[in-house]
């Protein structure tokens, strides 16, 4: 069987393990010594395969996500492939470990290194797109373009452009962060939003709509017509079939009524609060 490690990035431990077979019966050796409860044995097999855990972490270097924090997620993950490997599989411990290792590393990408978490799938593919605009970087001295990517992972250029738009989800900036203004010390929260009258305008509109139901329909429809529309009194006239002056006087007439409904209004609020206290 070839070994997965073969396949990895080269290392010095990668291009020569599968030849070197002295070190191969090194390895069978460690484990036969684990296996029979022999002192220091577990660590000596992770002494062993250190260097194949970290080459796996520096494949995700350029992720974002600190390299220490994958540095021991593929260690624990080496452990954990140590304890669970059976020599008598006939299995080299690479073709097992690999596995385990690049699932650990994938899975700690999965559930914590993102902010807001897109499907899995576009996790996933979002991860090999960054390791391999690092690959087309190195080779064509220069950023790869979305075609090119989509070419290189068979996939289509409108999945490569989703996974490089949930690259965002993958971190979030505090509200208390810096702006970066040259010179100044202000937060983002200080110069996001805005003041925003929309509340005040929706309970004024509550308060002018009940105060409007005291009016006729047609009053209510000159004001409307007036206020909201804009018309001219001549204009609104026209509409109803009566002068201008007629068309001013029902306004007025229709304000004032509005006034003593809401000074009523208040006198009762104000009523009902001196009773309640």
């Amino acid at each position: 069987m070839l070994d997965v490690a073969e396949r990895l990035p080269p290392t010095s431990a990668s291009r020569t393990r599968s030849a070197d077979k002295p070190r191969a019966r090194s390895d069978r050796h460690l484990f036969a010594r684990r296996d029979a409860g022999a002192p220091h044995s577990r660590d000596d097999l992770v002494e062993e395969f250190l260097p194949l855990a970290h080459s796996m972490a520096r494949r995700y270097a350029h992720s974002g996500e600190p390299l220490e924090d994958l540095m021991q997620v593929a260690s624990l993950a080496l452990v954990k492939a140590i304890d669970r490997f059976d020599p008598a599989r006939g299995v080299a411990f690479s073709s097992f470990a690999v596995p385990t290792i690049l699932g650990e590393l994938k899975r700690h990408f999965r559930d914590r290194s993102w902010t807001v978490r897109p499907p899995r799938d576009l996790q996933e593919l979002s991860l090999r797109v960054d390791r391999m605009a690092t690959r087309l970087s190195q080779q064509l001295d220069r950023a790869p373009t979305v075609p090119e990517l989509a070419e290189a992972l068979g996939s289509t250029d409108e999945l490569v452009l989703e996974a490089l738009q949930a690259r965002s989800a993958r971190g979030a900036l505090s509200f208390e962060a810096p702006t970066g203004r040259e010179g100044e010390q202000v937060a983002l929260q200080d110069v996001f939003g805005a003041s925003d009258d929309g509340f005040a305008l929706a309970e004024t509109r509550v308060v002018v709509d009940g105060l409007l139901a005291g009016l006729s329909q047609r009053n209510r429809e000159i004001l409307r017509m007036r206020f909201e529309e804009d018309l001219t009194q001549a204009e609104i006239g026209a509409e109803f079939g009566v002068s201008q002056m007629q068309v001013s006087r029902i306004i007025r007439q229709s304000l004032e009524q509005l006034r003593q409904f809401a000074d009523e209004q208040r006198r009762l609020v104000d009523d009902r609060r001196r009773q309640l206290s």
